[in-house]
């Protein structure tokens, strides 16, 4: 049986929704299959374009949710897997982020090694596997002896042990995103988390008072979707990236401090008038009634604007500098992020789902 086949995981999610289209672009020849949630299934048949087909399955099951038939099919026609979904919430419990992003891999994991003909496994992990580690992390590091600000980070840094634990029998490339924002040209996103909790604590009525939370002297790494697909798309068409983990991040990244200005600038035309040290942010913010009055910003987001860590990319440099790609630098694309975000400020279905 011909290997014709790619399977996508986290459709109808944020990257997944973006990335399907244009991989069925890329790959007009290849049978696409989206294993998709149950309970996400009438919005994947909404979004899917068409010829691709959609699988109701569930990762955090050994079988994937299929049929031993349908499991056994799969595989055999395996030529490339794409696994993105991943609970990627800051605020996610231990249990459903082991559940999803470790159970949920080691079960991808599994369906790659039964699949005789498979030629690479894309694996989305992130950049913030390098936990609380400062300074400078290069593409080839992950344990060194790091804690974690999260569970999201600490799951998706053992997931991605599991991955690297099969790179000799399995061919792959991990792709580590920095913070995903918005579109660079349209701003669109598909929830307010993120640098967004800045923009959201702009709208907070806290009178005279524009506060800023720590000195903001760290980089702040963010990067837009369109930039993470296009380069998620250029790893899958180069040959050189097999076995290499790929940092897709802004190499020159902005101070929070700096993130701070630019989009309070685009919001409402002011600047920040009073900073508060992280310890004293984090505290206040875990206070229930000052977290609604900033509208909902968790604690956890402080540590983002504080953390001195920087990403090499010299193997995504080689990468994507061959299909001609270029991080865009925030100052670039906070005008459209912003118009996007006070166009939908006040509607629900933007709300992280913790929140929901």
């Amino acid at each position: 049986m011909a290997a014709d086949t790619i399977l996508i995981t986290g459709f109808p999610g944020f990257l997944a929704g973006r990335l399907l289209p244009l991989l069925r672009q890329q790959e007009p020849d290849s049978r696409l299959v989206a294993l998709v949630e149950p309970r996400m299934m009438a919005r994947a048949q909404e979004l899917a374009p068409d010829g691709v087909e959609l699988l109701a399955g569930d990762i955090t099951d050994p079988s994937l949710g299929l049929n031993a038939a349908t499991y056994d099919e799969l595989a055999d026609r395996l030529r490339a897997v794409v696994h993105l979904a991943a609970v990627y919430d800051l605020a996610v419990g231990a249990a459903l982020a082991e559940r999803v992003n470790v159970d949920g891999t080691a079960h991808i994991l599994a369906l790659c090694a039964a699949a005789p003909n498979l030629e690479r496994h894309h694996y989305i992990s992130t950049a913030y596997v390098a936990g609380l580690r400062s300074g400078r992390v290069m593409e080839g590091d992950l344990a060194a002896g790091q804690q974690f600000k999260n569970f999201y980070e600490s799951t998706k840094f053992a997931a991605e042990v599991l991955v690297r634990a099969t790179m000799n029998e399995v061919p792959t490339t991990i792709y580590r995103p920095a913070i995903v924002v918005g579109d660079s040209q349209t701003g669109e996103t598909q929830k307010f988390d993120g640098p967004y909790y800045l923009l959201r604590a702009m709208g907070a009525k806290l009178g005279p008072m524009r506060p800023q939370m720590g000195p903001g002297e760290a980089p702040m790494n963010v990067v837009p979707v369109d930039f993470v697909v296009q380069a998620i798309l250029a790893g899958m068409r180069e040959p050189s990236a097999v076995g290499k983990t790929l940092h897709l991040v802004d190499p020159e990244p902005t101070p929070s401090a700096d993130v701070l200005r630019i989009l309070m600038r685009e919001y409402n035309g002011e600047e920040p008038n009073i900073t508060f040290s992280p310890v004293v942010a984090q505290a206040m913010l875990r206070l229930k009634p000052v977290r609604r009055l900033f509208n909902g910003v968790p604690a956890e987001s402080v540590r983002y604007l504080n953390h001195p860590v920087t990403f090499d990319v010299t193997d995504a440099t080689a990468v994507l500098g061959a299909a001609g790609l270029r991080c865009p630098h925030l100052p670039e694309y906070a005008p459209a992020m912003v118009r996007f975000y006070r166009d939908h400020e006040d509607d629900p279905t933007f709300r992280p789902a913790h929140e929901s």
